[in-house]
């Protein structure tokens, strides 16, 4: 087979200049904002191309391959689309490069530089958009992404003397509420903490664009299972390989001047400018991501390995109808008919056959997902009816569960999984969990002002308790 290279699979790169700037090489971004480059280049006079940079430090085959690959790889897109079967491979050839700036500090710092890169897009997780106290970063990024975004930022503003027209559009993917805001939160904290100067702050403020925005695809991510199959089809090696749905929404709160620049609205792509998130917002993160984290630490612990394989289960389809229309619905604020209409979709979504969604993926970051996703809906019984309902009760037991570390290995934050090994080992030596739940929760008053729920989890995390570990057996 022929190797996977701009030479010899696509001849000469397109001549597109780099306008736009993508922090994260991970499945979800390569899934989303790939294809939508490819459409405007295909579609309108855009000519841009993106640059990727490696969001953190931490080794990633996903990094190795798209260097091995000159940025290339497929978007494999399977499911069902207005009731007909899409089964399509689409080769996505818009990355300009790929940089890692632990390695190529010179080269990252340069980006600010550029005068054609216009927009930064990123998906750090909920975890990503933090500020962490640390002294300027002389010869390297700074350890969080927000302190990385602001370096660029100051490189920026200084190589162009602070003209008004060198700022970047900002719009960050990751699934938090108003998530430009508070990045540029964060950005700006950054500049006072490093003492980046008033002009700097200004500039900020007047010359970039911080947008909210929100995002909603499937993106399983590589087909473990099926790669085979994908570079038969191919005719080539391709271990980048990412699937999704046919489904996409991005909904983008922005002035005028950026849907302008960035016409993805006009390309049947389901972008959507408005200046009411909410609506989408609201919906997106508790039905659908809510959904989502609530089964991945209740199937990982009963032996599912996909969404698909656990809502194609009698037991776990139960548990997702009865999470959804029962426990989280009723906590929306929207109209019966919408929630219930979206909801149906989400299960539609979920039971995509072609979809191996792994639980194992999604378990990424589980903590500051689980304190977006379904905290609130959680929150909302506790403040009403002082107790939890049995299907959030049980998700929430099964994660506590899933960080005692004996399921998957962990992916998280490394604060979190010490937090969680030292309490569990305190646990065991007959402790408490009130501070392990509270820390669970991002709320230190938990266990004194929720005592029922308090009880509930204590009884729950017991042989044979409410933590769904023996309701929903595999087979």
């Amino acid at each position: 087979m022929t190797t996977l290279k701009n030479q010899q699979t696509i001849g000469e790169r397109p001549g597109y200049v780099p306008k736009i700037l993508q922090f994260g090489t991970g499945n979800f971004l390569r899934a989303f904002l790939g294809p939508m480059v490819e459409a405007l280049n295909a579609q309108t006079g855009f000519a841009g191309s993106l640059v990727m940079v490696k969001a953190t430090d931490s080794p990633s085959r996903a990094y190795e391959a798209l260097l091995a690959q000159d940025g290339l790889y497929h978007l494999w897109i399977r499911g069902l689309q207005a009731g007909q079967q899409v089964d399509r491979l689409q080769l996505i050839k818009c990355v300009d490069r790929v940089i890692h700036p632990y390695t190529a500090f010179a080269e990252f710092l340069a980006l600010a530089t550029v005068h054609s890169i216009e927009f930064v897009v990123s998906n750090t997780t909920e975890a990503g958009i933090q500020f962490e106290a640390e002294d300027w970063p002389e010869n390297g990024p700074a350890r969080q992404f927000p302190g990385k975004l602001t370096q660029l930022l100051y490189a920026r503003f200084r190589h162009f003397s602070g003209d008004p027209n060198s700022g970047w559009t900002i719009l960050p993917c990751e699934l938090i509420e108003d998530n430009g805001q508070a990045l540029l939160a964060c950005v700006l904290r950054y500049a006072e903490h490093w003492r980046l100067g008033e002009d700097f702050q200004a500039w900020l403020l007047m010359a970039n664009h911080f947008c909210d925005t929100l995002v909603d695809r499937i993106v399983p991510g590589f087909p473990h299972q099926e790669l085979a199959t994908a570079e038969a089809r191919i005719g080539y090696p391709d271990r980048q390989v990412v699937v999704a749905e046919p489904y996409s929404l991005w909904a983008i709160k922005a002035p005028e001047v950026v849907r302008s620049k960035l016409p993805l609205d006009q390309l049947n792509l389901n972008v959507q400018f408005t200046n009411d998130l909410d609506r989408y917002r609201t919906l997106k993160v508790r039905i659908l991501n809510g959904a989502h984290t609530a089964m991945v630490p209740i199937g990982l612990r009963n032996g599912y390995e996909t969404v698909g394989e656990f809502v194609r289960s009698e037991e776990g389809v139960r548990f997702v109808e009865e999470l959804l229309y029962d426990e989280i619905l009723p906590t929306l604020p929207q109209a019966g008919p919408e929630k219930q209409a979206y909801a149906r979709t989400v299960l539609d979504r979920f039971r995509n056959p072609y979809l191996q969604h792994r639980l194992a993926d999604i378990a990424l970051n589980s903590i500051a997902k689980f304190r977006t996703r379904l905290w609130p809906s959680l929150q909302y019984w506790l403040e009403h009816n002082e107790q939890a309902p049995p299907r959030l009760l049980q998700a929430f037991t099964a994660l506590l569960l899933l960080y005692r570390g004996d399921t998957i290995p962990l992916q998280d934050e490394p604060a979190h999984l010490a937090y969680f090994a030292d309490s569990w080992s305190r646990i065991a030596s007959g402790g408490a969990p009130d501070d392990l739940v509270g820390y669970a929760v991002g709320s230190e008053e938990v266990s004194t002002r929720y005592p029922q729920f308090m009880a509930q989890v204590y009884q729950a995390l017991q042989p044979g308790g409410a933590s769904l570990l023996t309701v929903v057996e595999k087979g």
